[in-house]
């Protein structure tokens, strides 16, 4: 049920939270998932009397520091793997959208590009917009605790094993945010978890379109064989233009069909290590 203040307005903050635990072995996972942020502020004069109270739209628009938020934001969205030496890795939308250009860097100027800008213009507005990447591109790799070794590597992740049928114990996938460009594509950052008996699996994709121009694809994937003391993370940002790759309209809705006919632009290898804990749960339980 939605929680509604005196002016009759819902607050984000107290509607239901999704949530859910799984452990194995030494590591808990966790995820939160509920609505979407608001578009207009629902207790100004609360927000701006009061930091430490704001809500998360003035949160957002706080640290981000964007001229304009994407259409679909789900702050409560995260997904936390924390293993028993304190070792966490957390992904979440405020740290996805952290990661967008704010300035002239790696913009991509396109005739839809003003239109887009301008549909999102304040009413009264007289200062002309700030240059930033209006596609809310993302390189977001997760936000790992503090003092977590992390070293590159030239281990790589077997693919060909997390093919192997093995039973799914916990499974979930999460939108952080999402845009559509002004019709003019899509701009959307998810995340997906798999846990097997012998393994974990995480897809962080940042997938986006802007149609008749160019299409990219930052996926992070993190790997962790149980019987090891590390955990894999690799990072690869595919991009090119439409024309390039002369495939049928119809595939260009679906990154999983684009990915494997896209030129690879960049790749980071590391290795993130696990200092030894004292005891360890066998069994998988869900709380």
């Amino acid at each position: 049920m939605c929680t509604i203040n005196d002016k009759g307005e819902i607050e984000i903050q107290r509607l239901p939270v999704d949530s859910e635990e799984y452990k194995i072995n030494d590591w808990t996972m966790k995820y939160t998932k509920s609505h979407i942020l608001h578009s207009i502020c629902p207790t100004k004069d609360v927000c701006n009397s009061t930091p430490n109270e704001q809500c998360l739209l003035c949160l957002f628009e706080k640290e981000l520091q964007l001229p304009h938020l994407p259409e679909m934001v789900f702050p409560n969205n995260k997904l936390t793997l924390s293993h028993l030496s304190g070792v966490s890795i957390e992904f979440n939308a405020l740290g996805a959208l952290k990661m967008v250009c704010n300035g002239k860097e790696h913009q991509i100027k396109v005739a839809c590009s003003d239109t887009w800008k301008e549909s999102r213009a304040p009413e009264n507005l007289t200062e002309k917009l700030k240059p930033f990447d209006w596609t809310f591109s993302s390189d977001y790799r997760g936000t790992i605790s503090d003092e977590t070794k992390v070293s590159p590597t030239e281990e790589r992740i077997d693919i060909e094993k997390l093919k192997e049928k093995e039973k799914i114990l916990f499974y979930q996938e999460l939108m952080l945010y999402e845009d559509e460009l002004h019709d003019n594509g899509i701009s959307s950052c998810n995340i997906k978890i798999r846990v097997m008996p012998s393994s974990f699996f995480v897809l962080l994709r940042h997938f986006l379109r802007v149609d008749n121009v160019m299409v990219r694809i930052n996926d992070t994937r993190l790997f962790h064989d149980f019987s090891t003391d590390y955990v894999l993370r690799e990072y690869t940002n595919k991009e090119c233009g439409v024309k390039e790759l002369k495939l049928p309209l119809t595939m260009f809705g679906d990154p999983n069909l684009l990915s494997p006919h896209m030129p690879l632009r960049t790749s980071i290898f590391e290795k993130i290590s696990i200092p030894s804990s004292k005891s360890t749960t066998s069994e998988g339980q869900v709380c």
